[in-house]
């Protein structure tokens, strides 16, 4: 499965929904549900409960978004490595929080895996994947350019704003640069993972082709800003954002997440 950034850029313009909520509004609803996942305690039985309840209304919504399912896939996948690879090292490791511990197997080399451990390292997975699901379903819906947009209406600084806007202007220059050196490599029968090749050589390549992007990435700065430079950008410059009323549905959608955490938290005790 290859799904390319501007394929899952494209996803974003759909018509659902949930593509059609303000984009003020999805932020909201991203920082409020990232920030109750991981206010929740760290050892605590209910919190299966908790994020069971806020995953599934994420889900709920990403099937309301319309959105196909290998991009789904290709963005969790992108993802899941980094919160899998700390949840696996939780049963091995005795955390500092906790005095007692209840072992459940002892492996060679003195290893021990315990029960605070595995229900530590499964209770951080699954606030990594609520958490990750919510930043999916705010970046499969909302483009680059308006995911800055409405950041930028909810008081984003200007220079961050600026950087952000650079930034998603020229990630598809350099991504199709990428593709063209990949092309070029490819046309004079270079693949990484050949294993006729010393794997020596094959790092080298790598090497120069990350070399060359960064040179390249570099002039490309240069030029921008000496262009900027030319059109009178200065330290008081501002990036322009066009006014944006919210609607009734944009509150309404904002009012049942918020009621849906409510209700969570409540329930769940």
């Amino acid at each position: 499965m290859h799904v390319s950034i501007t394929e899952m850029e494209r996803e974003t313009y759909r018509k659902s929904p949930i593509h059609g909520i303000d984009g003020r509004i999805k932020i909201l609803m991203t920082l409020a549900i990232t920030i109750y996942v991981v206010a929740l305690p760290r050892m605590e039985t209910l919190n299966f409960t908790k994020l069971g309840i806020l995953e599934a209304y994420l889900l709920l919504l990403l099937l309301f978004s319309k959105i196909e399912l290998s991009h789904l896939a290709a963005r969790f996948l992108i993802a899941l490595p980094f919160g899998l690879g700390i949840s696996i090292l939780q049963p091995f490791l005795k955390q500092p929080f906790l005095n007692d511990f209840t072992i459940m197997y002892r492996l060679p080399m003195g290893v021990e895996v315990t029960n605070e451990g595995l229900l530590y390292g499964a209770i951080i997975f699954l606030k990594f994947f609520v958490c990750i699901s919510a930043v999916i379903l705010l970046s499969s819906t909302t483009s680059m350019s308006e995911l800055v947009a409405s950041a930028r209406r909810l008081g984003l600084p200007k220079e961050m704003a600026l950087l952000f806007t650079m930034m998603v202007r020229y990630l598809f220059v350099f991504w199709n640069m990428l593709g063209r050196i990949r092309t070029a490599q490819k046309t004079r029968c270079f693949e990484i993972w050949n294993r006729k090749v010393p794997r020596k050589w094959t790092l080298e390549q790598i090497g120069y082709t990350i070399s060359s992007l960064f040179i390249r990435s570099y002039e490309q700065g240069e030029r921008t800003y000496q262009s900027m430079l030319c059109r009178g950008y200065c330290a008081d410059a501002h990036v322009y954002v066009d006014k944006k009323k919210l609607h009734i549905t944009d509150f309404a959608v904002l009012a049942i997440t918020f009621g849906v955490i409510i209700v969570t938290h409540i329930q769940a005790f």
